[in-house]
């Protein structure tokens, strides 16, 4: 079995789900894991595919061709579980150029691997400034964690970090 990452952009319309998954089934793929997006319309995401090596080749071709799409395609090898643990973090914070290049700076520079980001801008309630709002997967070695999570709330007084396991 062979797995491949696609990803693609497009502007939204109705159907873009349903036209990726007939190529994919058409091929006897099996879609494993996907992010689809619709912003400021345009339609974007990334899915995992697995598929048998025999319609590789043919799968792929055939999403290269779909009009309209722009569409890259990886071939990848099945996940190997690492030995790093998986932590998720909720972020909140007032909003603010750069947030981001912080917080990832801050996983890197501690010894994480951000696995995962999804992240939202809202409205405070009752105050009516712009929060930012992220929740992120980190493959991170055990004894790297309380670190990581200290150097994080240390980047503003207003950064609020909710851990799960």
């Amino acid at each position: 079995m062979n797995h491949l990452i696609i990803s693609f952009i497009t502007a939204d319309r109705p159907g873009i789900v349903d036209t990726l998954s007939n190529v994919i089934n058409k091929h006897q793929g099996n879609w494993q894991k996907s992010s689809l997006h619709q912003m400021s319309g345009i339609f974007a995401g990334v899915v995992e595919i697995a598929c048998p090596d025999n319609s590789t080749s043919a799968l792929s071709n055939e999403l290269a061709a779909l009009e309209n799409f722009k569409m890259q395609i990886e071939h990848a090898t099945a996940e190997i579980s690492a030995s790093d643990s998986q932590l998720i973090l909720e972020l909140t914070a007032n909003d603010r150029a750069g947030i981001v290049q912080e917080i990832s700076s801050t996983i890197h520079s501690n010894g994480g691997n951000l696995i995962k980001l999804v992240s939202t801008q809202e409205i405070a309630p009752h105050a009516g400034h712009e929060l930012f709002k992220a929740k992120v997967t980190i493959a991170a070695n055990e004894s790297d964690i309380d670190n990581m999570i200290s150097a994080l709330e240390n980047l503003a007084d207003d950064l609020m970090v909710d851990i799960s396991r």
